[in-house]
């Protein structure tokens, strides 16, 4: 599990480059907000996570059940790392952030589906 980034996958570089070759400025990974936005746009108030389907809770009623080893300590760790997530976009939104959020794989498999989200947004 150590192995495993918290920043800097390999989804967050194809996006960021993307966005950085079309002329579009963000910051990364800002401390100063909540939850340390992977990608931050501040002239647009945008905010893009792009989340870890097992850390985030991805289908989590089907995937809550397959965990086998250690189940005391995973089950409420993500369980908490989702109400973490709801909380901060709760208060990003409530100081004029748009959050948009894209999972891991489908960054990965949908790229293009979800550029366009952003640049719609942006437009």
């Amino acid at each position: 599990m150590g192995k495993i980034k918290g920043k800097d996958t390999k989804s967050e570089k194809a996006l960021r480059k993307v966005l950085w070759g079309l002329g579009i400025r963000y910051r990364k990974n800002d401390p100063r907000l909540p939850g340390k936005p992977d990608i931050v746009i501040p002239r647009a108030k945008l905010i893009i996570f792009v989340d870890g389907e097992f850390w985030h809770g991805y289908n989590w009623k089907e995937k809550k059940d397959k965990i086998k080893s250690n189940r005391e300590f995973w089950i409420p760790k993500i369980e908490r790392n989702m109400q973490r997530d709801q909380m901060n976009n709760k208060l990003l939104s409530q100081n004029g952030w748009t959050v948009l959020r894209f999972w891991d794989q489908e960054l990965k498999k949908e790229f293009g589906m979800c550029l366009k989200k952003v640049l719609s947004f942006l437009d």
